[in-house]
């Protein structure tokens, strides 16, 4: 068998990927969804999208969780 590999090419340098739980990240953060919400999300792009509003609907009841407290105080104390 003959192959189109150059004598120039040297492959033992190269790493075999892992698969698997022994698999060293690439950098990134993976995480594992149950069937149940993996269903309801098309791809990744989905999730981040879904994370990202409710990262801003709690950001947006904590910078308004002090006034409404102080409301209620107010009420009680009339």
């Amino acid at each position: 068998m003959e192959d189109d590999l150059r004598a120039e090419y040297d492959l033992k340098s190269l790493r075999v990927r892992k698969l698997g739980s022994d698999r060293k990240s690439f950098g990134g953060v993976t995480v594992r969804l149950e069937p149940d919400v993996a269903e309801m999300f098309p791809s990744a792009d989905a999730v981040n999208e879904a994370l990202r509003f409710l990262i801003r609907v709690m950001r947006d009841n904590q910078a308004l969780a002090p006034t409404a407290q102080a409301n209620n105080s107010n009420t009680m104390e009339d």
